[in-house]
C-alpha cells in the first residue's frame, strides 16, 4: 500500500528547517527529549552533525510525513563523539570509515505508524547504501523496537548500550549491507532493496565476532529458545521460596510463549531504562541486581530481583509514570513485548490468567513490604 508520495533528499533550508520543526512536535513535544538543547522559541530541534548530516524526507500530499538522518563517513561526519556513542573502534580497525554510516532520527508522524512509511524510507535509504557500497549500517532503537528492527536485519552487538538524559536507553544496532543470505533468512523486505553482488560481496570478519560475543542485549528472536528460558529461569529459580515469580503455575511451553519477542538487558548502573511521559508500554522483570523508581529526587520503590516493573504503563496503556534507574552492579533486566503479551491474553485466557495473578500478587507484596 503506497501511503507517501515519495522520499526526498533535503537540499534547501526550508526543507531542513521543516523537519526540525517536525523533530520538535515528535521529540520534544510527543515524548519530552531534547528539552535541554531543543529551540523553544522557533519550535524545532536541530544538532550540530545535522549540518554534515544527509536528511531525508517522506511526503504525503504535500506534508512531511517522516525523516531519517545519515551520517556518512565518507562526508566526513564520523566524529569522535559518535563513535565513542556507537562503539564503533572496533568496526573502524577493519572498514575504512568511508563505508560506514550512521542512521539515527528516524520518525514517523502518529498518524502513519504501522503502514509501510517505515519500509518505503528504509528502501531508499537501501539504495543510498547500495549505490555507495557501504559496508555497515549503523543505528539504535529503544528495547520495544528492538523487534521492529531486527526484523528488517538490524543485529545488535555492543558491549554497553546508549544511556543519555536526553534520548534515554538505546540499544546499538548493526546492518551488513551485503549480507543478503542473513536478511533472506529473517524474511525481511529490505532483501528487495537490496543490491547482490555476487562472488563479490564483502562482509568484514569483524562482524562475526562483534555479534557472537557477550553484549549488552540478547534477544529471544536471536538465540535457541531453550537456551533463552533457561537464562530467565535460571535467574528467577534463584529467588526466596516465599517470593512470587511472574511465571508461577506456567509449565515450559507456556513461559516460553511470554517470552515472544522479549530481550533480556545488561545494564550499568546509573542507566535509566524508563524515562517518565514515555509512551512504550513494555513490561520489566529484574533477573538480578536492583532498580530504583523515582519522581524526581524522591526514590518511590526499590525493585529487585524477581520483580516487575513499567506494569502501570502496560496495564492502563499510559505513558511512563516515573523514571526507572539501576542502582546495583550486575543488573538484568527483562523485556517483555507490551504486542505479545496482550496478544496472548486475548488468545490464551488460562495462561493470562496465571499471568495476571502473578502479577496482582506481586503488588500487593511490594504494598505490603513498603508498609
Amino acid at each position: 500500500m503506497q501511503v507517501i508520495d515519495g522520499v526526498h533528499l533535503a537540499i534547501g533550508d526550508d526543507e531542513r528547517a521543516a523537519i526540525y520543526r517536525q523533530r520538535y512536535e515528535i521529540y520534544v513535544e510527543e515524548m519530552d527529549r531534547y528539552r535541554s538543547i531543543a529551540d523553544h522559541e522557533n519550535r524545532w530541534l536541530v544538532e550540530e552533525i545535522d549540518q554534515v548530516s544527509r536528511l531525508f524526507y517522506a511526503v504525503r500530499d504535500g506534508e512531511l510525513v517522516g525523516s531519517i538522518r545519515l551520517t556518512l563517513g565518507a562526508d566526513g561526519g564520523l566524529t569522535a563523539g559518535l563513535i565513542d556513542k556507537y562503539s564503533l573502534a572496533p568496526f573502524l580497525e577493519e572498514v575504512p570509515v568511508e563505508q560506514l554510516i550512521v542512521g539515527e532520527r528516524f520518525m514517523v508522524n502518529k498518524a502513519l505508524r504501522g503502514t509501510d512509511v517505515l519500509f518505503q524510507m528504509f528502501s531508499t535509504y537501501m539504495r543510498l547504501v547500495n549505490e555507495l557500497r557501504i559496508q555497515l549500517m549503523i543505528g539504535d532503537c529503544e528495547p520495544h523496537l528492538l523487534n521492529v528492527y531486527q526484523a528488517l536485519g538490524f543485529r545488535p552487538y555492543a558491549q554497553r548500550n546508549i544511556n543519555s538524559p536526553d534520548a534515554g536507553y538505546l540499544i546499538p544496532l548493526v546492518v551488513v549491507a551485503e549480507d543478503i543470505d542473513y536478511v533472506r533468512r529473517l524474511g525481511s523486505p529490505l532483501v528487495d532493496v537490496m543490491a547482490d553482488f555476487g562472488d563479490d560481496h564483502r562482509i568484514p570478519a569483524c562482524v562475526e565476532w562483534l555479534v557472537e560475543a557477550p553484549r549488552g542485549v540478547t534477544s529471544e528472536r536471536l538465540v535457541d529458545i531453550a537456551n533463552y528460558w533457561q537464562q530467565v529461569y535460571g535467574s528467577l529459580e534463584e529467588l526466596e521460596s516465599h517470593r512470587i515469580s511472574l511465571f508461577d503455575g506456567l509449565d515450559d511451553e507456556q513461559a516460553q510463549r511470554c517470552l515472544h519477542k522479549s530481550t533480556i538487558l545488561e545494564c550499568q548502573v546509573g542507566d535509566r531504562l524508563l524515562k517518565r511521559g514515555n509512551t512504550a508500554q513494555n513490561l520489566y522483570v529484574v533477573l538480578g541486581g536492583a532498580v530504583e523508581v523515582r519522581d524526581g529526587d524522591d526514590v518511590l520503590a526499590l525493585i529487585g530481583p524477581g520483580e516487575v516493573f513499567g506494569e502501570m504503563a502496560f496495564l492502563l496503556g499510559r505513558p511512563r509514570s516515573a523514571d526507572v534507574y539501576v542502582v546495583a552492579e550486575g543488573t538484568r533486566v527483562l523485556s517483555l513485548s507490551e504486542s505479545s503479551l496482550h496478544r496472548l491474553i486475548a488468545d490464551e485466557p488460562e495462561v493470562a490468567a496465571k499471568l495476571l495473578l502473578n502479577m496482582s500478587r506481586m503488588l500487593c507484596w511490594r504494598l505490603a513490604k513498603e508498609d
